[in-house]
């Protein structure tokens, strides 16, 4: 990947506040922890894209050779 090349965004849904935002992969984890810390005392409710995640899951998987 080039310096030019973007990172892919990423979603993130929070079912407690009913939202779902993309937000730069880079930035993924600390806007997580800041929504949970702002809004839910520090609960891990806001989380990526479960679907998502599985996805890329078992994407890395395949890619990795594990589930073969």
């Amino acid at each position: 990947m080039t310096a030019d090349e973007e990172m892919p965004e990423i979603p993130v849904v929070c079912t407690a506040c009913g939202t779902r935002t993309q937000v730069p992969f880079e930035d993924v984890a600390a806007a997580v922890e800041r929504h949970n810390e702002q809004l839910h005392d520090g609960a891990a409710i806001a989380e990526v894209d479960p679907d998502v995640l599985d996805a890329l899951t078992d994407q890395l998987g395949k890619d990795m050779g594990l589930l073969e």
